[in-house]
């Protein structure tokens, strides 16, 4: 890679950071009246300050209290999704199971532009949902009151 696309690419890799960062912080806030907000709470506001954290210094990755954080709430992430995906099998009425995913190794510009997308996907499904408000009408009153 070029020095002046390195910099670029490095730019980008903090600004997708720091969109997921604010994206976890904002899905943490909209918690407030969730009726089990505090798990929730403290669900998306680990990420969002480990997140941000890269995208302030990615060196902290390699920091031994960064990396035992980021791997106790994976952990805890993975378990409890493992519990609901149990959950869901034992109460499907169909095979959910039909798709593979993943197959396909990305590397470089490829993968960049897999983090600018995923970055950028909660805040445009949000802004569409905000914008169509019938598909608001079906949803709880808790989710309802806020932003």
């Amino acid at each position: 890679m070029a020095p002046a696309e390195g910099r670029w690419a490095c730019g980008l890799w903090r600004a997708c950071h720091w969109l997921m960062g604010a994206f976890f912080a904002l899905a943490a806030l909209v918690q407030v009246n969730d009726p089990d907000a505090e798990v929730w709470m403290v669900v998306y506001t680990i990420p969002a300050g480990l997140t941000l954290l890269v995208g302030l210094n990615p060196l902290v990755t390699g920091n031994f209290i960064w990396k035992s954080v980021s791997a106790i709430h994976i952990f805890l992430c993975i378990m409890w999704a493992v519990g609901l995906a149990y959950n869901l099998l034992l109460h499907t009425k169909q095979n959910i199971l039909h798709e593979e995913e993943g197959r396909n190794p990305v590397a470089g510009r490829i993968q960049l532009a897999t983090a600018i997308i995923v970055a950028l996907f909660p805040f445009i499904s949000w802004v569409y949902i905000y914008i169509h408000k019938e598909m608001r009408s079906s949803w709880p009153t808790h989710c309802k009151t806020v932003i």
